[in-house]
């Protein structure tokens, strides 16, 4: 399935379901010496996964998307672009599962949303939406892809402000192609709607009640992401009382 990039980057991901653990890690070892890429193989990967895949690739983009932007142009550009692949194709090869150009577009979004290119120039800022779907994923059976279409749009939306409200502007200029209404606040409101209502149109659930999951463990897993992920250096650093509303509206 086209998801995590895994044929063109050095990361990977350690589970242990016992002790509720779920963390990343990386190593140029981890980077394979050559891959070959057929979308054919793809063919079969349900409608679900497919979804779950697109959100994933979109996510390895604004985690670095929504990071320093000095100097970074180019790598921004690129971001867009693969996210607009992603909008384009995923819609069309859950209608088609054999659409080769539609296969092999995610699948190449895949490769380049983690292989480290759109990351260049960007600093070494922690990811925020991982470490907090690696929580849900180490304490629920859920779906890496899935969590990542609740979460993000809820973690969007928390850390919109005055400072952050410009870059979500150009994220939904380029990649929505909405007019500039001349007000950044609610322009960057357009863009998280409309990632959010992307994410439902292709199937996957909004709210972790969906899925069967309360509250119960927020707090834990709150303090888990924080630790775990460095969220303390993320664009926008988020202590545990942050991911805990983070995962409450996700509720």
């Amino acid at each position: 399935a086209a998801a995590t990039g895994s044929e063109m980057n050095k990361n990977a991901v350690i589970s242990n379901p016992e002790r509720h653990e779920k963390i990343g890690t990386s190593s140029l070892k981890f980077i394979p010496r050559a891959a070959i890429c057929d979308p054919e193989y793809t063919y079969g990967v349900s409608k679900f996964q497919t979804a779950a895949g697109t959100a994933d690739i979109m996510s390895h983009v604004f985690e670095n998307y929504f990071k320093s932007e000095k100097g970074t142009y180019i790598q921004d550009r690129f971001g867009e672009g693969i996210i607009e692949a992603c909008l384009k194709y995923c819609p069309r090869a859950m209608e088609d599962p054999c659409d080769y150009d539609a296969r092999a577009n995610l699948m190449w979004a895949s490769s380049m949303a983690l292989n480290g290119l759109i990351g260049c120039g960007k600093g070494s800022q922690s990811w925020s939406c991982h470490p907090i779907e690696h929580e849900l994923s180490a304490f629920y059976d859920i779906t890496h892809g899935a969590g990542l279409a609740i979460v993000t749009p809820k973690w969007m939306r928390h850390i919109l402000n005055e400072k952050t409200a410009r870059r979500f502007k150009k994220y939904t200029r380029n990649v929505f192609h909405v007019q500039d209404t001349g007000d950044d606040y609610e322009m960057a409101e357009i863009g998280i709607d409309k990632t959010e209502q992307f994410f439902k149109d292709i199937g996957l659930p909004s709210t972790l009640s969906e899925l069967g999951i309360d509250d119960s463990k927020i707090q834990v897993m709150a303090h888990n992401a924080v630790i775990h992920g460095r969220l303390d250096n993320a664009y926008v650093p988020l202590d545990d009382m942050d991911v805990e509303k983070i995962l409450r509206a996700c509720l």
